[in-house]
């Protein structure tokens, strides 16, 4: 059997529930729970409100469009433009010849006026969360912040996680061997590899025939893509 096009499989993340009980979730359930904050300075901008078009502004439109992703860990798929809130992202993780397609739903934004360790911080995201069949069960935010008193500015993500129900035994231990340092190597990555993007932004992504963007984009296809093994929504 042929796979869906990807706009139909897209399109079917409207029909997947989050896949664990928010009210067993942190911060009200600790227990089970990995939590992870990690940051890291982007740069300077003058002290004071964000920029337009400055460093937050070009942070926040790379961050919309998950230009921040190591392509070789996980890729997106997703309708834009459109509301940022609930936008469904059918991601694809990868790992040696596997793929596995997941869904997630953005199902929270801000951009909020908070205190922070220098001084009052502007902070501007979003979070998803994880949908039936996805591998994993939490929530991850991503944030752009800036201390308005010092100019500085720091990509910010903070992430509940646990492994989600898996039948496939195969895959079951594969991930619990490999899932969590490959879920730490990818926030390593997203940190650093934002940071470099702004040295020389890319233009916005611009959706493909089938109404999707593609992200990070101008990424293509490896060599041996037709050998590979996929597996969609291979959580319980």
């Amino acid at each position: 059997m042929r796979p869906a096009p990807l706009a139909d499989a897209v399109a079917a993340l409207r029909d997947r529930p989050v896949n664990y009980d928010e009210d067993q979730a942190p911060p009200a359930v600790l227990t089970g729970w990995h939590r992870d904050h990690c940051a890291l300075e982007l740069g300077h901008e003058a002290p004071g409100e964000p920029e337009p078009d400055g460093l937050v502004a070009t942070a926040e439109a790379l961050v919309n469009s998950y230009e921040f992703s190591d392509p070789a860990i996980l890729r997106a798929a997703f309708h834009a433009p459109g509301d940022l809130v609930g936008r469904d992202m059918l991601l694809e993780g990868r790992f040696l010849v596997l793929r596995f397609l997941l869904g997630v739903r953005i199902t929270a934004a801000h951009d909020d006026r908070r205190e922070g360790p220098n001084g009052p911080e502007q902070v501007i995201g979003w979070s998803y969360q994880t949908l039936q069949g996805h591998l994993e069960q939490g929530r991850l935010t991503y944030e752009v912040a800036k201390e308005l008193q010092t100019g500085r500015v720091e990509f910010r993500i903070d992430a509940y996680s646990r492994r989600a129900p898996i039948a496939n035994p195969l895959l079951r231990l594969g991930f619990t061997v490999f899932g969590r340092h490959t879920q730490l190597r990818f926030y390593r990555r997203a940190l650093a590899r934002l940071r470099r993007l702004l040295q020389d932004p890319p233009r916005p992504p611009q959706p493909g025939p089938d109404g999707l963007v593609r992200a990070p984009s101008g990424v293509e296809a490896g060599r041996f893509e037709a050998f590979t093994l996929r597996f969609a929504h291979p959580g319980r």
